[in-house]
């Protein structure tokens, strides 16, 4: 049997078994057809003759074409799939495809907001409960960068509002402590005395944010009040903790330029993570600091 009659009974057997989506289907014919009309061109025809080095030699020609990663995993998968559905049919000893090493997407990250939506999004009422809590987390949030998690695990006494420090339990429960700004100091001190009101006599809750029901706050609830005031003060819908995290690191370092520092303020393990995060290069930010930092220079300078 040839590669070309093996496609045909696997796509016959991915119709009728496995019901694939028909676009699916359509992108494994249409990739699978065009590689093995490539490679009896190159006189490998039976599938016994599709080994590692044939797979590997494919999956270069992929890569010189210029196909972008989302192809190339597509291409792959197809390629997996199919090396599978061979070696059931025992028409091949292994899976060649299953030893190449699929691109890694890129992380995308959130877009930060500027200086002025930031003001725009925390010009929140100061005269309506919800309002205040609200304010209250989104400038912290964005005052010390906090992840959606460390915001929801904060404490009554985490925060230390004469040092206008937090102590905040961060991945793996490291915890770490980090300063947050006056507009934050303030918009929490409004919202003390509304949490008492809710709280009604319930001095048993230990949460910092808490709903309305006398319960700590849940990240699904944080997200749709940041949607909610995204969409009303005419910025976005889909307005993320993470984008105000980003914006916080965003912004530090424009201003600063000091990689370490916002390292430490984000509670990230390796200074990799910062650079990445913040679209930043490291090696010039890490050059920066090194000559300019007084117990960064080195002992013969």
């Amino acid at each position: 049997m040839i590669l070309a009659e093996a496609l045909n009974r696997f796509l016959k057997h991915l119709t009728g078994e496995r019901g694939l989506a028909e676009h699916t289907l359509n992108n494994y014919h249409r990739v699978l057809a065009a590689d093995i009309e490539q490679l009896s061109a190159d006189g490998i025809e039976k599938p016994q003759q599709f080994t590692f080095t044939a797979a590997e030699r494919l999956f270069i020609q992929w890569r010189r074409s210029g196909l972008g990663d989302a192809s190339l995993a597509l291409r792959l998968a197809a390629w997996r799939t199919f090396c599978d559905f061979m070696l059931r049919e025992g028409l091949l000893s292994d899976n060649p495809a299953k030893q190449l090493k699929a691109p890694r997407k890129a992380k995308r990250l959130p877009k930060n907001l500027d200086v002025d939506s930031i003001s725009q999004l925390l010009q929140l009422p100061t005269d309506e409960p919800l309002a205040i809590r609200d304010a209250a987390m989104m400038e912290l949030l964005y005052s010390s960068g906090l992840r959606l998690a460390e915001l929801v695990a904060l404490d009554i006494d985490s925060i230390n509002p004469r040092h206008r420090e937090l102590r905040v339990i961060g991945k793996g429960s490291k915890t770490r402590i980090v300063p947050y700004g006056q507009h934050a100091h303030d918009a929490v001190q409004r919202w003390l005395p509304v949490r008492l009101h809710w709280l009604n006599g319930n001095l048993t809750e230990t949460a910092l944010f808490i709903s309305q029901r006398q319960q700590r706050i849940s990240p699904r609830t944080v997200q749709q009040r940041l949607n909610f005031w995204g969409e009303q003060q005419g910025l976005s819908s889909h307005l993320h903790p993470h984008k105000l995290r980003h914006s916080f690191a965003s912004h530090m370092l424009e201003s600063s330029g000091d990689l370490r520092a916002v390292q430490e303020l984000l509670g990230h393990a390796n200074l990799s993570t910062t650079q990445v995060y913040t679209h930043l290069d490291f090696q010039h930010l890490a050059k920066v600091y090194d000559g300019a930092h007084p117990r960064a220079r080195k002992k013969s300078e």
